[in-house]
């Protein structure tokens, strides 16, 4: 399967093109769309939720992923496979955190886009690549050192909200099995104490938890997060 992973949106065509492309290429492989509503532009809260949230995929899916601000710049696209699965796109620090939690990482550097647009590499560089990658075919791309996707300066942990859910919910960037569950974490100037799921705190009430992915998030009990906290995609927080 091709599982999207992007900052597209779940309005407008963007999504829907890209769809489109994967389908006359890798016809009948089925296209799964796992997020298009990562904050846009924030490659390094893309590159939070990748490697949390490509859990229970099988073996040699495709994840064409796009958080993508210097598209049409001197940037490179990639092809990366972790532990099995591939990866496609952009090299701005996305796989980042993924190559350095993987036990095995190959990379390579895709070629310089030829006769395509320059501002929609999401559909016409990186689709054609992962539709590819699906049906088995060859990739024209050369092997690089895995030390390409590196970003040194970003933490194993970023300390910060990195996305907001439908119902308010705050996800971090903090892996939950980092931080002891007796700890307070403070955000906005609020200190929360953990519970295992909603229906442990009273309706109204803000707490912290695992969530079902293995990191920190900000929830209310019946009530949105990001509203009571007065919180939003950036906020940081801190022990």
């Amino acid at each position: 399967m091709i599982v999207l992973f992007s900052d597209f949106g779940l309005e407008g065509p963007y999504v829907g093109q890209v769809q489109s492309r994967l389908l006359q290429c890798a016809p009948g492989v089925p296209v799964i769309n796992l997020f298009a509503d990562l904050a846009p532009y924030d490659v390094q809260a893309a590159a939070c939720l990748l490697p949390a949230y490509i859990t229970g995929f099988p073996p040699a899916t495709v994840f064409l992923c796009v958080v993508d601000p210097g598209v049409g710049g001197v940037r490179h696209g990639v092809v990366v496979k972790a532990d099995g699965c591939w990866y496609v796109g952009p090299n701005e620090g996305l796989f980042a955190l993924l190559a350095r939690r993987a036990a095995r990482v190959e990379c390579w550097q895709l070629p310089d886009p030829v006769g395509v647009s320059s501002s929609f590499h999401g559909r016409d560089v990186f689709a054609p690549v992962a539709a590819l990658l699906a049906t088995g075919a060859t990739v024209d791309a050369e092997a690089v050192s895995v030390t390409c996707l590196a970003q040194p300066g970003w933490p194993d942990d970023v300390f910060r909200v990195v996305y907001i859910d439908r119902y308010g919910n705050a996800i971090t960037g903090v892996r939950a099995s980092r931080i002891d569950a007796s700890q307070e974490v403070s955000v906005n100037g609020h200190r929360l104490k953990s519970a295992r799921t909603f229906s442990d705190v009273a309706p109204g009430n803000a707490f912290w938890y695992e969530n079902s992915n293995g990191l920190l998030e900000f929830a209310v009990n019946r009530g949105r997060a990001d509203q009571v906290l007065g919180i939003e995609v950036g906020t940081p927080l801190s022990l």
